[in-house]
């Protein structure tokens, strides 16, 4: 009973192959008359094949908040995302996007879901937004390789859909905890994706500039370096957040 599926598509592809007879192991020489001929044995009721196993559905919530909990440190974070199964983005993924920088820096900068370059790279922020990104927070004198620690809000790129409410809900603890372990002074949220995640709420045009607490901490939204690249008008507003999060570090 253990082998009966098996064994039934194994038999049912023979007969799609052309097999009209059932052989036996050995040779039988069907002109022999049997010496006594035996009465059949009266047939056996039929059984019922076994049931189909039915899969069980893993809750990809309760599970991320317990190995979330269990990282002790970054390296074991990292980890813990490395072996989590239950986000299908992470099949579409080439590599995980953990983080950059300095993790013991003062200011965390969590930016959008991964683009195709930095699901390529490994890493959040690269080619012409990391250039924008790191003259941004060098005109405050906070240089991106030495006093900034950065990483995106997903470790998975999305692909052409946001990410749906179930994949938020399975990621929103690693995050969490990423910014519980780096526990920078102020976190700096850059994409609605951030937000959502965060703050329970997108539109990042209303909330730039604006402070909220996150995980216990002064956060500060701040427009993504590729929105100021498609739209340069915005840079007076991105300077005006820049010298609002220095005031804050310096006060």
């Amino acid at each position: 009973m253990d082998t009966y599926w098996a064994d039934r598509a194994a038999l049912e592809w023979l007969v799609e192959l052309g097999a009209t007879e059932a052989m036996l192991d050995a040779p039988l020489n069907r002109y022999d008359v049997p010496e006594k001929i035996a009465t059949p044995a009266p047939l056996a009721a039929k059984s019922s094949p076994p049931p189909v196993p039915v899969q069980v559905e893993v809750d990809g919530a309760a599970e991320a908040k317990i190995d979330a909990a269990g990282a002790a440190d970054l390296d074991g974070l990292r980890a813990a995302l490395m072996a989590f199964e239950h986000c299908d983005l992470k099949r579409g993924a080439r590599n995980l996007v953990f983080a950059e920088g300095d993790p013991a820096a003062r200011v965390m900068i969590i930016g959008e879901v991964p683009e195709r370059d930095e699901d390529r790279a490994g890493k959040p922020f690269v080619g012409d937004v990391r250039i924008l990104l790191d003259k941004m927070f060098a005109a405050i004198d906070l240089e991106t390789a030495s006093k900034v620690y950065m990483t995106s809000a997903f470790p998975w790129p999305a692909g052409l859909e946001p990410p749906t409410a179930k994949d938020i809900a399975m990621i929103k603890p690693f995050l969490e905890r990423h910014i519980a372990l780096a526990n920078p002074d102020i976190v700096v949220l850059m994409g609605n994706t951030a937000c959502q995640m965060l703050l329970g709420q997108g539109g990042l045009m209303r909330l730039r500039g604006t402070w909220a607490e996150v995980v216990g901490r002064p956060a500060i939204v701040l427009n993504h370096p590729m929105q100021l690249l498609r739209n340069p008008s915005l840079k007076k507003d991105a300077w005006a957040d820049l010298l609002a999060l220095k005031a804050k570090l310096e006060g």
